[in-house]
């Protein structure tokens, strides 16, 4: 007798769960088997690019890059000694005064009242649509910036070098949270805080650093991933740990500014959250350049477009219209409140932190929305599309699973799934400030561009 017949069956399900459902009420064992057609209008890419032979190793090499990259943060620099005159830097791909959004507005006026560059916000606007200064992307001068990402000549800059293959990268300072630059805002207790941070915090944290000498930040975020930080949307232990590491150097090198110095510091959770940037950009910024790579090495937004750049494709950007984030909001702001997602912080989750580390923050889902579990699921499914796992940012809930690190485009496209990004909310009128939390779901477009491009570049 056939086999088939002598025994009760048991089917595999793929696809739509409507199959499953029915055997299912029927009393017929079923194992339900996820998939997802690849994104549209990707198969003869894919096809192209998977058959490349220089891939596999070369995705290797790019991943093994990241992984191995060793940031240190070595110091704290002004800008003006890193950017060209007349030159203001902002996040996410190349953006026109024209086409910038609320907050990324927000933030240009509030940096030219900053340097000088005009009386009022009216004649900032002006001068900025005029031309008045060059905007150039972060991402473009080795650079990262949180939300708008704006830098100007008087900010300072956390100066992060890859021990182990001798890059550097850097990002502004943090503010803060609520009515701050980054989310737009440009209000006088906005441009006070940037002028105490110039005239006071910039110089301590530079003398500071050159007594304490390179801290160690591959390690810290590794410790800081085991006490309940995700390094994106919460950084309260590294913050923490780095304050520690700072206190004692603080007061010696600046005794005059030793407590408002320390105090600030303490009351800012997201201290961290630029040095971790920075250290994020060191790391992918190792995996660049790497021919037949289909790795990606940027995700970035400007409040407009989000970004996508690959190692094998140098430094094109890929784009497609930035999303509103789903989250929870502040006080009496909504969804029609929100701007579409900004910031370069999503260098985060490019090198395996931020959304793609949930599972190692149950407490962030309190500030982005959702429950343990979401978080956990996010984490998992994260390996689908990811190169490996990191040796060292380990999650102790997952057995100490490596986090999933190495997007490649290919599995994206195949998988249809989308990296986790989880993100602060920003007002979409100039001037607000931060209006929520939450999380935000990449545009499929800037994955598709990237793939279409690495087939046009094997033919």
């Amino acid at each position: 007798m056939n086999p088939l017949l002598a025994s009760s069956p048991h089917v595999i399900t793929v696809g739509a769960g409507l199959l499953d459902e029915a055997l299912r009420a029927q009393a017929v064992p079923t194992t339900p088997v996820a998939w997802r057609p690849p994104l549209p209008g990707t198969a003869a890419a894919l096809a192209a690019v998977l058959a490349d032979p220089r891939r596999h190793e070369a995705n290797a090499l790019a991943v093994g890059r990241l992984t191995a990259a060793r940031p240190h943060l070595v110091g704290v620099r002004r800008a003006s000694e890193l950017l060209e005159a007349g030159t203001f830097l902002h996040a996410g791909p190349p953006i026109t005064w024209e086409r910038a959004s609320g907050p990324m507005r927000g933030a240009l006026i509030g940096a030219m009242l900053l340097e000088g560059g005009a009386a009022d916000e009216h004649e900032a606007a002006d001068r900025l649509a005029a031309g008045a200064v060059t905007l150039r992307p972060c991402h473009e001068h080795g650079a990262v910036g949180p939300m708008a990402g704006v830098v100007s000549p008087s900010m300072w800059l956390f100066e992060v070098r890859d021990d182990e293959h001798g890059g550097t990268a850097y990002c502004s300072l943090n503010e803060g949270l609520g009515k701050v630059l980054r989310y737009g805002a440009y209000g006088p207790e906005v441009l006070q805080r940037l002028r105490w941070m110039d005239r006071v915090l910039g110089p301590a944290l530079a003398a500071t650093l050159e007594r304490t000498g390179p801290i160690d930040l591959r390690s810290l975020i590794a410790q800081a991933l085991q006490m309940g930080d995700e390094l994106h949307n919460r950084n309260r232990a590294a913050t923490s740990l780095l304050l520690r590491e700072l206190a004692a150097a603080v007061v010696e090198a600046a005794p005059g500014a030793a407590a408002e110095v320390l105090r600030f510091i303490n009351g800012n959770d997201h201290f961290f959250l630029n040095v971790g940037m920075a250290a994020a950009k060191a790391a992918t910024d190792a995996a660049r350049d790497v021919p037949g790579s289909s790795l990606v090495v940027a995700m970035a937004r400007n409040g407009t477009d989000f970004g996508v750049q690959v190692s094998g494709l140098g430094g094109r950007w890929f784009t497609g219209p930035a999303g509103v984030p789903d989250g929870l909001y502040l006080g009496s702001y909504g969804p029609e409140d929100a701007n579409p997602d900004i910031g370069d912080s999503t260098i985060t989750e490019t090198s395996g932190l931020g959304g793609f580390a949930m599972a190692a923050s149950p407490a962030i889902v309190r500030f982005v929305g959702g429950e343990v579990a979401d978080a956990v699921r996010a984490t998992r499914s994260m390996y689908e599309i990811t190169l490996a796992e990191h040796p060292v940012y380990q999650i102790p809930g997952l057995g100490f699973r490596g986090t999933p690190v190495g997007i490649d485009v290919t599995l994206v496209a195949r998988t249809g799934l989308l990296p986790v990004v989880n993100t602060g909310i920003a007002g979409r009128v100039a001037g607000t400030g931060q209006v929520g939390a939450g999380l935000v779901e990449p545009p499929a477009q800037a994955f598709t561009r990237a793939l279409l491009a690495l087939a046009d570049a094997n033919k």
